[in-house]
């Protein structure tokens, strides 16, 4: 007895038709994994594309001119708060806070001199606010340049882990390049944009569930934060989603889909792994009371929790949903005459 769809869809016909053929013998399969499908409550999720980023990251750029004449780390290591990261030839540097100190010298012994020759009438008071300019133009100009000279030693201002390294040994370092960028993977969150009338429901949204698909990994946030703006482009405002900390395989930069629960409701729903893809084509093997297989063609909602999706049509309560499509596959093929 060939199986009939409850639901056809034009475009889908043929490939239903051939999916069908592989299920038009009555088999009788004891002791497949299956549930009973039944509306029960589910979380109500909406769903929005993220990216993970570091709490705190760090971008360490040069601070003085010169060669990069030593590198002692590489993308990937851990690094501690101070540690030496870079040295910089600042010869130039050097030499300029050298020739500030001794101008500084010289300013400091020219403003004592005119002091002294005010004292006795000798010259104005005019030259003595001069002297004094002078005195600390040089002392600001040695400090900036002593701070500059320090700088040739690069250290790391946070404990973390080396993301990036953004110059080699031998190459120019100029103010303002970017050396290194460093983040602490201890702190990691997520940051999602909603639509502006999604925002009334965001408001109370307290609960987040974020999946990293490529890994088939699911994380409860550990907080969920919609911020106080929007982009005057695109009407969107983001949600930082804080994720709990000592995760692994978590880096800035992947890519991540949230899942902010918005409510409750009762639903029907059905495992992903029990449902067999064709292209928009979606179907489960339903187990008869007697045994017997056959297939079911659904049609589906949003996904809800983790690892379920709605179903819309297709399915009634009480039916009974095989969870290994493989293993049901497998029996219709044993089952079948050869040459089928």
């Amino acid at each position: 007895m060939r199986i009939k769809a409850r639901h056809r869809w034009s475009g889908w016909q043929p490939l239903l038709v051939s999916l069908l053929a592989a299920a038009s013998l009555t088999v009788h399969a004891q002791g497949l994994p299956t549930i009973i499908a039944q509306p029960h409550p589910v979380d109500l999720m909406l769903p929005a594309e993220a990216l993970v980023e570091a709490v705190n990251q760090a971008t360490v750029a040069a601070q003085v001119s010169g060669r990069v004449v030593e590198v002692h780390v590489d993308a990937g290591q851990a690094v501690r708060k101070g540690d030496l990261l870079m040295k910089i030839d600042a010869r130039e540097a050097l030499e300029a806070a050298a020739g500030a100190s001794a101008q500084y010298v010289n300013a400091k012994a020219a403003y004592q001199r005119n002091m002294s020759l005010r004292q006795q009438g000798f010259v104005s008071q005019a030259a003595v606010d001069k002297a004094r300019a002078d005195l600390d133009a040089a002392q600001a100009t040695y400090g900036q340049a002593t701070v500059g000279a320090g700088h040739a030693t690069v250290r790391a201002p946070i404990s973390g882990i080396v993301a990036q390294r953004l110059t080699e040994l031998g190459e120019m370092a100029v103010p303002g390049k970017p050396l290194l960028t460093i983040h602490d993977p201890n702190g990691l969150r997520v940051t999602a944009s909603i639509p502006q009338y999604r925002l009334p429901q965001m408001r109370a949204v307290q609960q987040a569930r974020v999946e990293f698909s490529e890994l088939g990994k699911w994380v409860d946030a550990a907080s969920v934060t919609l911020l106080p703006t929007a982009d005057a482009a695109t009407h969107v405002s983001p949600v930082r989603v804080s994720l709990p900390a000592g995760i692994s395989d978590i880096v800035p930069g992947m890519h991540a889909r949230v899942h902010f629960v918005i409510g409750r409701a009762s639903k029907m729903t059905v495992p992903q792994t029990a449902i067999v893809r064709r292209g928009e084509l979606a179907v489960v093997y339903v187990q008869a009371e007697q045994g017997t297989l056959s297939l079911r063609q659904l049609r589906l909602g949003e996904p809800v929790g983790i690892n379920e999706v709605e179903v819309l049509a297709g399915l009634r309560a009480g039916e009974r949903v095989v969870l290994d499509p493989v293993k049901a596959a497998v029996h219709l093929k044993s089952a079948s005459p050869p040459g089928h």
